[in-house]
């Protein structure tokens, strides 16, 4: 089975050796995104700014596979703060709506730019 690598210039490119995604067969493995826009800049602000770019990065590579967040069957985020827990999984919930992919979240000592979240995802999207 062949592995193709996305990338999408609506979302940020990756800050190192790996791409934005990777699709094998109907799966689509993504790398955690940040709350960087398109142009690389850093949304500065709190966990909800910094959650709705995140989930506007994750659409944007979903877009560019064919997909949206309706194909996605597992997230994991990862937080610098469990206190922001509610005001993340708000904004979080509201993007998803009736749609509930397995989620873990787990809190973390540190993430790339000292930003409060990043989001990861693995998504279901029909062979090509």
């Amino acid at each position: 089975m062949a592995i193709s690598f996305l990338s999408t210039d609506k979302a940020p490119s990756a800050i190192g050796p790996y791409s934005q995604a990777a699709q094998v067969g109907p799966f689509l493995y993504a790398s955690g995104q940040i709350p960087l826009r398109a142009d690389g800049t850093l949304v500065e602000g709190d966990i909800t700014a910094q959650t709705e770019q995140v989930l506007a990065n994750i659409k944007a590579v979903l877009a560019e596979a064919g997909g949206s967040l309706n194909n996605i069957v597992k997230t994991t985020v990862f937080i610098k703060d469990m206190n922001d827990f509610a005001p993340m999984n708000e904004i979080y919930g509201k993007h998803f709506g009736d749609h509930k992919p397995a989620r873990s979240t787990v809190e973390v000592a540190r993430l790339p730019r000292d930003v409060k979240v990043e989001i990861e995802f693995v998504a279901y999207l029909a062979e090509k």
